[in-house]
């Protein structure tokens, strides 16, 4: 008899088959997975000493549409390409015109007052004076791909059907559009091709430069308290508000901890005439609160060729490690010594 536990193949006298490759490379890709996350988590602690507490996460908010109204989530993953949460992703749906090009609320003014709602595998558009538009998350393999452009960038974009084309073409009442579907399989578009301080691995899906837009509680408070008619923070669309800071600290935070998520400062985020869009009505004044940031909120001289003549409010970043993200998590300042 053959050693005990050997093969059965080997006590017949044959060769085992040689191990699929594959597994031996997923096997090395996981490995190198949890070895980086367990670096990661192994690194943080070391420097707690430079970590200083400067707020606190007050709010998260997933855009699933572009230029739609946000969904306020208590937790979200942080993934590479935005906030996830459960099938909703931020800005992985758009509204495109005939010739393929975004349309938002600098366009349509009144796509803010569309409501959108992920619940299982469906998603759910809703408006006043108007029946409810139910799609599925997964847009069927036969529908068509239409090429895209959003910010002068090609991207890919999978077509909601015409269900969906009518819906969104009634409701605004102007001319024909369609509602387009961002598939993890579709190539991203690179954020260092719109602005050169991203870096060359910064991608984005629909959103208009970065995956992650933060503001503070107390920078929107500063605002207002030179506004006439105060605004809220559905004008400005961060998806991730800070409380208990001081107004416009966001501008400093270089890099930040959440929970077991890390993320890096690119640069602020400029402002345009979507933030005067009323978020109640759907209005668009062209104004206010522009003009009043334009008052105190203007780059340096030196920043012009970044900015221009936008104002800034609030920060964008990119991610450094995934995790998740929760309302009431501290956020945590990593000081250089």
């Amino acid at each position: 008899m053959g050693a005990a536990g050997s093969s059965p193949l080997l006590r017949l006298g044959l060769s085992a088959p040689p191990r699929p490759r594959w597994l031996g490379v997923a096997a090395l890709g996981l490995a190198a997975v949890a070895l980086g996350a367990v670096a990661w988590r192994r690194a943080w602690p070391r420097r707690r000493r430079r970590l200083r507490r400067v707020g606190i996460v007050s709010q998260l908010w997933i855009y699933p549409v572009k230029s739609c109204k946000g969904v306020p989530v208590s937790e979200a993953e942080c993934t590479a390409l935005g906030l996830r949460c459960g099938n909703m992703r931020d800005r992985f749906w758009l509204v495109i015109n005939k010739e393929g090009n975004m349309v938002t609320a600098r366009q349509e003014p009144r796509l803010v007052l569309i409501s959108p709602t992920c619940e299982g595998d469906t998603l759910t558009l809703s408006a006043a004076y108007t029946e409810d538009l139910q799609l599925p998350i997964k847009t069927p393999a036969t529908n068509a791909v239409h090429s895209c452009r959003v910010h002068g960038l090609k991207i890919q974009g999978r077509d909601c059907g015409e269900a969906a084309a009518l819906w969104i073409t009634s409701f605004l009442k102007t001319q024909p559009y369609r509602l387009v579907h961002f598939e993890p399989r579709m190539s991203p578009r690179n954020s260092h091709q719109i602005k050169d301080m991203f870096r060359p691995k910064d991608q984005i899906a629909y959103a208009d430069a970065s995956p992650f837009l933060i503001l503070s509680e107390a920078s929107l408070a500063d605002l207002n308290s030179r506004l006439e008619k105060k605004v809220k923070v559905a004008n400005f669309r961060p998806n991730i508000v800070i409380s208990g800071c001081d107004a416009y600290a966001e501008d400093s935070w270089n890099e930040l901890l959440i929970g077991d998520v890390g993320l890096k400062r690119v640069m602020a985020c400029f402002r345009c005439v979507l933030t005067t869009v009323d978020p109640e009505t759907g209005v668009m004044s062209r104004k206010e609160p522009l003009e009043t940031l334009k008052s105190y909120r203007l780059c340096d001289p030196s920043e012009e060729k970044l900015y221009g003549k936008s104002p800034f409010f609030g920060q964008y970043f990119v991610l450094e490690h995934p995790g998740t993200v929760r309302v009431g998590d501290p956020v945590y300042l990593l000081r250089r010594e």
